[in-house]
């Protein structure tokens, strides 16, 4: 018996060690560098070469090219705050999480930055489907419906185009940089809700893969 404490105090020691926040605490919040908000490619020649693609070459993308890539997709383009993308009543209920081969993030729009979520390669646990672990990036659009209020009833109807408004401006982006993405509904959303420790009102809308185009 008095061999069994060290070994369970290992065991206790391991499974802290590895649980899901000290991984997250073993990344660090990125902050981004301001985006990048002028140039760009004329808005009738985008819509012309806007695409879905699901053949993606390797490449990371650069901490300016996700600045400017999130800030398109959701950030704060005014000054009371309000987005690049309408939002229901202003709810601001999506977040857009950040599955890179280094770890899991939450795009803070307030401060430009990524706040860590979970350390390691999950972009395999973003869809079902096989290209996904080659992006460069996948995000995940989370509504919380808990912003709802009173209006949880349509809450998900009104979630679901604020999340179609995001995803179109990445696809913009993305034609306009020479990027190719695809958003995506196939997601095995219980697992990868688990894998996220979402709340039950965190509910997985959609995800969208960004990378470099396959030579």
């Amino acid at each position: 018996m008095k061999h069994k404490a060290p070994f369970v105090v290992g065991l206790v020691l391991a499974a802290i060690c590895f649980s899901p926040v000290s991984a997250a605490q073993a990344l660090k919040t990125i902050q981004l560098p301001p985006p990048r908000t002028d140039g760009g490619r004329p808005l009738m020649q985008v819509l012309k070469e806007r695409k879905s693609t699901r053949e993606f070459g390797p490449g990371a993308l650069s901490q300016q090219t996700l600045s400017n890539l999130l800030w398109a997709a959701f950030g704060i383009n005014r000054p009371d705050g309000r987005r690049t993308a309408p939002s229901a009543m202003n709810w601001q209920e999506v977040s857009v999480y950040v599955a890179t081969p280094e770890g899991v993030y939450i795009y803070d729009a307030q401060a430009n930055a990524l706040n860590p979520v979970l350390a390691g390669d999950f972009r395999a646990a973003t869809g079902t489907q096989s290209f996904v672990k080659d992006a460069a990036v996948n995000l995940i659009y989370i509504s919380d419906l808990s912003k709802a209020g009173d209006a949880a009833s349509e809450a998900e109807m009104y979630t679901a185009a604020d999340v179609g408004f995001i995803a179109q401006n990445v696809y913009l982006y993305c034609a306009s940089e020479g990027l190719v993405t695809v958003v995506r509904a196939s997601i095995d959303k219980p697992s990868l809700a688990k894998t996220l420790n979402l709340r039950p009102q965190q509910k997985i809308i959609l995800a969208q893969s960004v990378g470099y185009p396959k030579k």
